[in-house]
């Protein structure tokens, strides 16, 4: 666990930079998150985004499929928006915990 300022907020997060409390998330924080992972966020990223902390309120699981049949956009969609390990950089930067189903 360790304090991290983020768009000028102090946050606890843990060793890999995901959020321990997301209620503390702002759209700010998300835009500081995705510039240290290299993307720049457009309208399709904030709508995945509020879909990933709308389905992990509800406590469903959170996958790549489930993504692909938001109607957001398809697979090969999720992988452009957040190239490399999309769940994963999803996630951090929507301010919820990394999914389980992420190694």
């Amino acid at each position: 666990m360790a304090q991290k300022t983020i768009a000028g907020i102090s946050l606890e997060v843990n060793e890999e930079g995901y959020l321990l409390d997301p209620s503390q998330w702002t759209k700010e924080i998300a835009i500081e998150i995705a510039r240290e992972e290299g993307l720049e966020l457009t309208e399709k990223h904030f709508a995945i985004i509020s879909f990933l902390r709308e389905k992990f309120k509800s406590g469903e699981m959170l996958t790549i499929r489930s993504v692909g049949k938001s109607g957001i956009v398809d697979i090969k969609g999720f992988y452009e928006l957040f190239p490399g390990a999309p769940m994963k950089k999803a996630a951090k930067i929507s301010g919820i915990p990394k999914p389980a189903s992420c190694v």
